[in-house]
């Protein structure tokens, strides 16, 4: 690095804004818009869309996920997860496009901007959302931040995914902009909630050698790449029931089924982890397991606007 805003890797050199953009893993943001979207279905569904709270929501959304990564991308570095031995995509501290600091203070500026927006909402639906905004950041930073004590290295991550990109993910975007908490909210909740766990399953299911040595006890590495594969599996078929049980509820009609013409979506990154672990081919497993949940939230956020 020269001067401080520029770094070379081994796929070349990086600017300084490209390793923040990098670091933000684009290939997982599905897991903020898709849930934005099936919470402003559902408000839209009740009469209650407004397109400002719609959009504060999905930017909260957003800055917090990128922020979550950040503080992933620093925590795990400090923590000695992130080694050389990685297999999965480039990390920017660890491969050194950005030091640790830089990561730091990108980490502060966007959990900063998170807040800003979420300012909007309190005065939009008031001070529910100072503690929703407040849980969430608290959630982001310790995901991490708190070392062996953090929900990702006592194995609850899966549980911090599914909490809060799922129900108050959801639930929270469908308040700011009907002013009341949906029972049909947390119901479209779930089949989200499940689909982006099941993108954190991929993410530890593939990392479980080097996130055993590190002493990062996630789930995989506490049950085995066995117990992923199948709670994978679990996740995503809970996910195609969901949408049925929407409409056996009566609570709307048969375009709520939509969804089920995403299934086709599940094989390839099925297929993925019954193989052989092998770094590329489950890099490419998170990617379609993002895919598959975008695809779902789009065509459910449809159903229920329709």
């Amino acid at each position: 690095m020269s001067d401080g805003t520029e770094t070379t890797t081994r796929a070349g050199a990086t600017s300084l804004w490209g390793a923040y953009l990098l670091a933000t893993r684009p290939k997982t943001l599905p897991a903020a818009v898709a849930p934005v979207a099936v919470g402003t279905a559902v408000a839209y569904d009740h009469g209650g869309f407004a397109p400002g709270p719609a959009l504060g929501a999905l930017a909260v959304a957003l800055l917090i996920q990128i922020a979550t990564n950040y503080a992933n991308d620093y925590f795990d570095f400090v923590h000695g997860a992130d080694t050389e031995e990685r297999i999965g995509p480039t990390r920017a501290v660890q491969s050194g496009l950005l030091t640790p600091g830089q990561m730091l203070a990108g980490t502060v500026v966007v959990f900063a901007l998170a807040a800003l927006a979420g300012a909007y909402l309190v005065t939009v639906a008031g001070w529910p959302m100072v503690w929703v905004g407040l849980a969430s950041i608290a959630a982001g930073v310790w995901y991490t931040g708190g070392g062996r004590w953090s929900m990702g290295y006592l194995g609850l991550g899966d549980l911090f995914a599914f909490a809060f990109f799922g129900p108050v993910a959801v639930a929270t975007a469908a308040f700011v902009q009907t002013l009341e908490w949906l029972p049909e909210a947390f119901l479209a909740s779930l089949p989200m909630g499940f689909l982006i766990t099941a993108i954190l399953v991929v993410n530890n299911y593939r990392d479980v050698d080097t996130d055993r040595t590190s002493g990062k006890r996630t789930v995989a590495v506490r049950f085995g790449r066995g117990f992923s594969r199948a709670e994978w599996s679990v996740l995503v078929v809970a996910a195609f029931l969901t949408a049925p049980l929407h409409w056996r509820l009566g609570w709307e009609g048969p375009w709520v089924l939509l969804p089920l013409a995403a299934l086709p979506l599940a094989a390839p990154p099925l297929g993925k982890l019954l193989r052989e672990p092998d770094g590329p081919r489950l890099n490419q497993a998170l990617a379609e397991t993002a895919r598959l949940l975008l695809a779902y939230g789009i065509l459910y956020a449809i159903g229920i606007a329709v």
